[in-house]
């Protein structure tokens, strides 16, 4: 079985930078318009294809995982900024009263993620652009992480003074935990990327 690691995945996706996704769903079989119906995960399925990965390749060693996320990017008054908040993990409410941030949940997702942008051009659009491709070990220095990690703990320490109810998306400079689910008073919460945490990671790793 082939094994292809997350800094292989990223070398394999940094080939494309550059590249019209469309184009290479076409020639990598990757349905998107075809069917008359936008598929909403091909830009997903395309990455890992790009990647290296097949349903029968091992992610990674010894159990070690990642996720490809991509994240679109579009122009406001000439810069290329985050389109949306990034959803990184479902928020459990015993897991955090109980671990610390770098035993969290919301950690080993977000050091295992590779993040692609891929520009946004409207809605149905038939082209998408790679523009780049990171993770958070490409960081120069750990401040960016100090930052979030007083971001989980200000979340967790809310939590435990005042319940899981008092958890709103108004808390915390790079991540918030705030509602995910269908309609209002959903009970579910999860941790999501700022627009600005999504910016910095690029900006950091360039």
């Amino acid at each position: 079985m082939k094994i292809v690691t997350r800094a292989t995945a990223i070398k394999n996706l940094q080939k494309f930078i550059g590249h019209d996704l469309r184009e290479l769903a076409v020639k990598y079989g990757v349905t998107t318009y075809e069917t008359g119906k936008q598929n909403k995960g091909w830009k997903g399925l395309l990455l890992e294809k790009l990647a290296g990965l097949e349903t029968n390749v091992s992610k990674a060693p010894n159990g070690l995982s990642y996720e490809i996320k991509s994240v679109s990017f579009h122009y406001v008054k000439d810069n290329l900024v985050p389109k949306e908040t990034m959803a990184i993990t479902m928020l459990n409410e015993d897991e955090l009263r109980k671990s610390e941030f770098f035993e969290s949940h919301c950690w080993d997702k977000l050091k295992s993620l590779v993040f692609c942008a891929v520009t946004w051009d409207g809605k149905n659009a038939e082209s998408s652009k790679l523009l780049s491709v990171t993770s958070l070990d490409y960081a120069e220095d750990d401040n960016l992480i100090k930052e979030i990690q007083a971001d989980y703990d200000l979340i967790r320490q809310k939590l435990i003074d005042y319940g899981f109810d008092s958890l709103t998306g108004i808390d915390g400079k790079w991540i918030q935990a705030r509602t995910k689910g269908a309609g209002h008073g959903s009970k579910s919460r999860a941790f999501y990327a700022r627009t600005c945490l999504v910016a910095e990671i690029f900006k950091t790793a360039s």
